[in-house]
């Protein structure tokens, strides 16, 4: 966590010193085009606004049609996603109109790798979320043996994810190309990673700061209609 989003934490009163802090910046254009850190255009077939915010391989949490989007990079073995989750799910669920994207992007080891295709797998049988979420509140070292007991117990058949991670092996390994392509193109540099709504924030925040960045992310919403 950077000085500037502990310091953020501490003394943050408006939505503009939060965001400012925490290098939010606009990030999609009119024309629905992704504009990366730096501000240039990208691969349409990866940054592109469908693709970030509505990507139709990836299940939404919280109100599928809600006005604000949170896409969340993250890995299953990082000890700050597994800290923020149960805020971040609580606030989605108290503003009651904001859609959860959780994007898996695996970038601490071949574990999580391993976990990351197999919860995209347990897609097939409409299970991705409750699979994520099974990963996410784990409270100790990830295993494959663990990845596979906890699924189970999350009521995932484990056998059939397996077979579907085999045989749709070559789509699900373009995912997780895709949505590394993703991140690495908006600068981030670690998990958890966010956008929110059109605003890109790149490290962990605080549930009070997600707050504000929704509250900003409608704003600017309002503000183009």
């Amino acid at each position: 966590m950077t000085a500037a989003i502990r310091e953020t934490s501490k003394t943050a009163t408006t939505r503009r010193a939060a965001l400012g802090l925490l290098g939010g910046a606009m990030l999609l254009g009119a024309s629905g085009k992704v504009l990366a850190a730096s501000g240039a255009a990208k691969d349409e077939d990866v940054l592109n606004e469908a693709a970030v915010l509505r990507d139709p391989d990836i299940p939404a949490a919280g109100n599928p049609k809600g006005d604000i989007t949170i896409v969340e990079y993250f890995d299953y073995q990082c000890p700050y996603c597994r800290k923020i989750a149960p805020d971040l799910r609580a606030l989605v669920k108290e503003d009651g109109k904001v859609r959860l994207v959780s994007k898996d992007w695996p970038i601490l080891g071949p574990v999580s790798v391993y976990a990351a295709r197999l919860v995209l797998a347990a897609r097939y049988q409409n299970k991705f979320i409750e699979a994520q979420e099974a990963l996410i509140s784990l409270d100790t070292k990830l295993t494959e043996a663990i990845a596979r007991d906890r699924l189970a117990k999350a009521g995932i058949d484990v056998d059939r994810a397996v077979a579907d991670l085999q045989k749709n092996q070559d789509a699900i390994v373009a995912k997780l190309k895709q949505i590394d392509e993703q991140a690495t193109a908006f600068g981030f540099n670690g998990t958890p990673s966010f956008i929110v709504g059109k605003f890109r924030i790149p490290g962990p925040i605080t549930k009070e700061q997600f707050v504000l960045a929704i509250a900003d992310a409608r704003k600017a919403a309002a503000a183009k209609k």
